[in-house]
């Protein structure tokens, strides 16, 4: 029987890259996997573009959460599954992350019993953001609300995957093992780096051999904690087109420059954005992709356009802790201001800005 996963975990925890790290294994290993990207809103995600320019055999299924959509989500999984034959099929979910084993992984179960093996629930954890309900009680300057997300995604799991550890120290790395073993101690607990592909092997092994636990747990879901999470979160997505009239332009530079601005308008206002991703096609075949995980740290590029630009194609995902109308704002302002400085044209082809709670969209 073919397996489906439910990927969870804190915006920024690094699903995206796991999900690419496992479909990578497994169809090097033991046979073949697939990912379905789910986010809400429109189309023309990064973690899509990204995940296919990796290699990854992807699907969209935009609009809503799959917690939503099951007719959807289950029709895609037989195509996947049935036609394509895939061994394995790993889905994200949006949001708040929460929610998905009680509307997902029970209703399958209940609904389409039989027709799915449902590998362990699996909830991916970045350290950095886990130091905020450890007993340091970190600040990094997200919402006190955020802290709820976190404890409701472990409360989840059969599977917590500690990612990023090669950012960490090994003192570093048993100290948020140790939390995550006390804190949710009938999940199985693994020490990975998907970007390294770091005991990428142990995770999909268990993964393809264990069953979920189909857990009944009480989160809250839909409760005072959990409107409070989602009405501190917005959503934007604009995908656009820049060009320069005369000669080339340094699209890597551009690009972060449009982040750095993003960060400190943001930052300014004392906003942040749990994750913001900024992707760019070249025509040279190459691609730029920027990350940012906070307005306390640092871009990362996952990888850089070879050769200077006339023209370039940019998709901008952001989830942020930020009323909509004002990220829209900011947005506006920061690719105004950098298009300006690099004497750039830009045509917007799509925006969306919407906050988890608004009845509308911008």
């Amino acid at each position: 029987m073919k397996r489906f996963m439910v990927v969870s975990g804190f915006l920024g925890a690094g699903k995206t890259t796991c999900m690419a790290a496992l479909d990578d294994y497994v169809n090097s290993n033991s046979g073949k996997a697939s990912v379905i990207v789910n986010d809400l809103g429109a189309k023309n995600l990064v973690d899509a573009k990204y995940s296919e320019a990796c290699g990854c055999n992807i699907t969209e299924l935009t609009g809503e959460c799959i917690c939503y959509q099951t007719e959807n989500l289950v029709d895609r999984l037989r195509r996947l599954m049935d036609y394509e034959h895939n061994d394995l099929v790993m889905s994200d979910i949006p949001g708040c992350g929460v929610g998905a084993l009680d509307h997902v992984y029970h209703k399958l179960d209940k609904e389409y019993h039989g027709e799915f093996e449902l590998a362990p629930f699996t909830v991916i954890v970045d350290p950095e953001r886990l130091r905020i309900i450890m007993p340091e009680q970190a600040d990094i300057n997200l919402p006190e609300e955020m802290k709820y997300l976190l404890r409701a995604q472990l409360q989840e799991a059969d599977v917590v995957a500690l990612n990023k550890i090669d950012l960490l120290t090994g003192a570093e790395i048993e100290a948020c093992l140790k939390f995550l073993k006390d804190f949710c101690p009938d999940a199985t607990v693994f020490a990975i780096s998907a970007k390294n592909k770091t005991n990428i092997d142990k995770l999909a092994d268990y993964i393809m051999t264990h069953d979920a636990q189909l857990k009944e747990v009480d989160i809250g879901y839909g409760g005072p904690e959990f409107i409070a999470a989602e009405q501190k979160l917005s959503w934007y997505n604009r995908q656009l087109y820049v060009k320069i009239c005369c000669g080339t332009f340094d699209g890597n530079a551009f690009l972060g420059d449009l982040v750095e601005a993003i960060r400190m308008k943001l930052l300014r206002k004392h906003r942040n954005v749990p994750h913001l991703k900024v992707f760019a096609d070249g025509a040279d075949g190459t691609i730029c992709k920027i990350s940012l995980l906070g307005v306390d740290y640092d871009m990362q590029y996952d990888s850089r356009l070879a050769q200077p630009c006339a023209d370039l194609p940019v998709i901008i995902n952001a989830r942020a802790a930020c009323e909509s109308q004002l990220l829209a704002e900011i947005m506006d302002e920061a690719l105004k201001e950098t298009a300006k400085e690099y004497n750039l044209d830009t045509v917007v082809f799509f925006t969306e800005c919407f906050g988890m709670m608004d009845e509308g969209r911008i």
